[in-house]
């Protein structure tokens, strides 16, 4: 018998939080703005517990007694812009750790490295060797 109301509590927790949590939370609606398309990304994070116990009678009733708690973090992350077909990432500047930087400024690490590339490439295609 605990064994169900415990679930109960749990299912009860659970379903809350699958409520507040879907994935336009995490992938936010696109807006348009002056031919952008912005879309908001957020890291969303939870946690939650539950418990009961069944408590003994002398009227020889069946006592439980149980809760549950849950807790939810969403953080802004970044957009991402999309204007002419070309999609760039803006992140929000927030306290993360040096893995998280190291991420997120692998596309920005390319774009640098490509556009360099592309530098040497123009000088080589207009040099010309004298015989």
């Amino acid at each position: 018998m605990a064994e169900q109301k415990v679930a109960g509590v749990l299912d009860t927790a659970i379903g809350k939080i699958r409520s507040l949590v879907d994935v336009s939370t995490i992938i936010g609606e696109p807006v348009f703005a002056e031919g952008n398309t912005i879309i908001p990304v957020s890291k969303v994070s939870y946690g939650f517990g539950s418990g009961g116990s069944d408590f003994p009678s002398k009227q020889g009733q069946e006592l439980f007694g149980g809760g549950a708690g849950a807790g939810i973090s969403i953080i802004p992350v970044c957009f991402l812009v999309i204007r002419e077909g070309e999609v760039t990432i803006r992140h929000i500047a927030t306290e993360e750790g040096s893995v998280e930087r190291l991420v997120g400024q692998i596309p920005e690490i390319i774009d640098k490295l490509t556009s360099v590339v592309e530098k040497f490439t123009k000088k080589d295609e207009g040099f010309t060797e004298l015989d």
